[in-house]
């Protein structure tokens, strides 16, 4: 199925939106006539937050033109499809555009409780690393190979490549940027974590453990 919901960043805190081309495409109607049409209600959609747009660049057989694209938030693209004819790409649109906008609600709940269930565990991960006498061995950067220990158990990536591949900035938190089920796997690494330095393992028998564990989740 074409995507018709997106998120920039793909991040908790980022709002959902749809594209004019996308609109256009899926009602089966001209990119200017979409185009006119938030133009002309601009201000009533504006009600509804910023009416946001990125200039992209098009290339076309004699050359290349800058194009408008808009990006609506759901409150935005539900009333600029009340102001289409009512044919039936644009009534099958709606329905393909509320279960997308509602998946996309669904996900990122679902990330927010992952990452708040999360948030007590990062905190006995800290005093487990503290504990162990890691931090001392390891010159203060326990915390941050553990973690990255963490993140590469649950998506086969450290965080700084994460950041880079997800368009973060070097200084993100990279939960932020994780699905739903990949916070799940990073939550359920963290514990694993904690578990075996209370067991007193050194990093290297707890990395060759966890990323085993790892590489028989994902071979399943």
């Amino acid at each position: 199925m074409t995507d018709l919901v997106f998120l920039e960043p793909n991040k908790l805190g980022s709002e959902p939106f749809t594209t004019s081309d996308v609109i256009a495409a899926q009602a089966q109607i001209s990119y200017r006539s979409v185009q006119r049409m938030i133009e002309r209600h601009e201000n009533d959609l504006a009600e509804f937050g910023q009416v946001r747009f990125q200039i992209t660049p098009v290339k076309y057989a004699r050359g290349t033109n800058d194009k408008k694209i808009y990006q609506l938030n759901e409150q935005q693209a539900t009333l600029l499809i009340t102001y289409l004819k009512n044919t039936p790409p644009v009534r099958q649109f709606k329905k393909d555009l509320v279960q997308e906008f509602y998946r996309m609600r669904r996900e990122l709940t679902r990330r927010q409780i992952f990452r708040d269930a999360g948030k007590p565990i990062r905190r006995t991960l800290t005093d487990a690393i503290r504990d162990s006498g890691e931090d001392g061995r390891m010159h203060g950067h326990a915390y941050g190979t553990y973690t990255d220990l963490a993140y590469k158990a649950a998506t086969g990536k450290i965080a700084r490549i994460l950041r880079k591949e997800r368009g973060a900035c070097a200084k993100a938190i990279a939960t932020d940027f994780l699905t739903s089920d990949e916070l799940s796997a990073y939550n359920k690494a963290e514990e694993r974590l904690t578990v075996l330095l209370d067991m007193g393992l050194t990093y290297d028998q707890i990395k060759t453990l966890l990323l085993v564990q790892t590489s028989k989740r994902l071979a399943g």
